[in-house]
């Protein structure tokens, strides 16, 4: 899990560069949207490393959650790119969409494997761990 996350925050990463070489095109501001794609890369990093014994499924939930909001922006980014003709755009955002489709799936893919081992190792005593 902690591989699989490590290597979408890389993948966020890019995306980040994505929307600001996107920004940069259409001469546009970027301080709010840049905020929250760094924000959301911030937030993925700590979840991935936080250990409490619990935490990993709080983190699965929230992890497919979000991973649901992003997919949605992307779609609504996509759309507006094709209403306003910006057709360069549109590859970028169908790129960042596809990662993010792809860790939703994973993370969905995982939630009964993560559950049973939170389960294993919670009736026997173990944490997490990281």
């Amino acid at each position: 899990m902690v591989d699989r996350m490590q290597a979408h925050i890389q993948e966020s990463q890019a995306q980040a560069q994505r929307l600001e070489e996107i920004l940069q095109r259409l001469d546009s501001s970027h301080s709010s949207l840049k905020d929250t794609v760094m924000s959301i890369a911030g937030n993925m990093a700590a979840m991935a490393h936080m250990p409490a014994s619990d935490e990993v499924l709080k983190n699965t939930f929230a992890n497919f959650a979000f991973e649901h909001f992003e997919i949605a922006a992307y779609r609504s980014l996509i759309t507006l790119s094709e209403a306003v003709g910006h057709g360069e755009a549109k590859s970028a955002l169908e790129q960042s969409l596809k990662e993010e489709v792809s860790m939703a799936q994973w993370i969905e893919e995982h939630i009964a494997p993560t559950t049973l081992t939170f389960l294993e190792r919670s009736a026997a005593g173990q944490t997490a761990g990281v």
